[in-house]
């Protein structure tokens, strides 16, 4: 088996050139966005802070994934051609991997950090959560194992994933050619995910081919008529960097305490989109969008 770089570390010298570049260009209005620097700088600790989790946690991820490398039901050999079917696979695995870290409120305790910034800006990219692999959500990975892509090559390809994302987190790219956004995840598509909007709530998961949100009902244009808001559904008001990486899970806790002894309750608030409530009074993206749909229709004009 072959070494593979690490896609992320190589990356690094350019997501630090091109921060510095695109916060100096949007701070001298060469460049259209914006830059909140205390905003920024609590997006760089979470950066820092997500590659600490990893180095002290990775070891459990590779055991697990060197484990169920035993079992595989076939080998594929490691070619130019492997590895390019598995980055496409693995960025179909992405895009569901990604959908339930939205749509399972364990799973998006952790990923909700990533959206905590109100800003949208290359900094934006690193933040990242802290939690290592202890939501479980990497389990989604172990069928390409099981199937035969050795863990080092599906390492790899989540690294170029990644550096992949890293460039559409930004404002000061408008739209790239049709055809490229036709197929491809771009700066336009990736601000829709980004946005709080009710028309652009829970859209454009994929990671690098959009053409994954196409095919599972997902996805949406950015409005020129519409702005995107960024941030989450409730803002957290906060720039410390320890109460935006767990602040979710505190409210998890919370909830289930005001649940009372009642696990099953727990497991089911664990279980279902962000905003279920076990009285029925749900605030989970599709209430807020079937509320925000009502009003439209109730504010248009009557046909004459």
């Amino acid at each position: 088996m072959p070494e593979f770089p690490s896609p992320v570390l190589y990356a690094v010298p350019f997501f630090l050139i091109t921060i510095i570049a695109e916060w100096w260009a949007v701070k001298t209005r060469r460049a259209t966005g914006r830059y909140e620097t205390k905003d920024a700088l609590a997006s760089i600790a979470m950066g820092l802070g997500n590659l600490g989790m990893d180095i002290l946690t990775g070891f459990l991820g590779i055991v697990l994934f060197m484990w169920v490398w035993n079992y595989r039901v076939f080998e594929f050999p490691v070619t130019w051609w492997s590895v390019a079917l598995a980055f496409a696979l693995y960025d179909l695995t992405y895009y569901w991997k990604h959908r339930f870290a939205h749509r399972v409120r364990w799973f998006w305790m952790e990923h909700i950090t990533h959206h905590s910034s109100e800003e949208y800006n290359l900094t934006t990219a690193v933040r990242q959560p802290w939690y290592g692999p202890f939501t479980g959500l990497i389990l989604v990975g172990l069928p390409m194992i099981l199937f035969g892509f050795h863990p080092l090559v599906i390492g790899f390809v989540a690294g170029l994933n990644l550096v992949y994302q890293y460039w559409i987190h930004t404002r000061v790219i408008d739209r790239m050619p049709s055809w490229f956004e036709a197929v491809m995840n771009t700066p336009s598509h990736h601000r829709v995910h980004h946005a709080t909007n009710p028309k652009y709530l829970d859209m454009n998961y994929a990671g690098v081919f959009i053409v994954w949100d196409k095919m599972f009902g997902t996805f949406i244009e950015e409005d020129p008529n519409e702005e995107p808001v960024y941030g989450i559904v409730k803002p957290i008001k906060s720039y410390n960097p320890v109460w935006i990486a767990f602040h979710e899970f505190v409210g998890l806790v919370r909830d289930c305490a005001s649940d009372g002894l009642k696990p099953l309750t727990w497991v089911k608030r664990a279980v279902n989109p962000p905003g279920w409530s076990p009285d029925g009074r749900h605030t989970r993206s599709e209430d807020i969008r079937r509320d925000w749909l009502a009003a439209q229709s109730t504010s248009a004009p009557a046909d004459r």
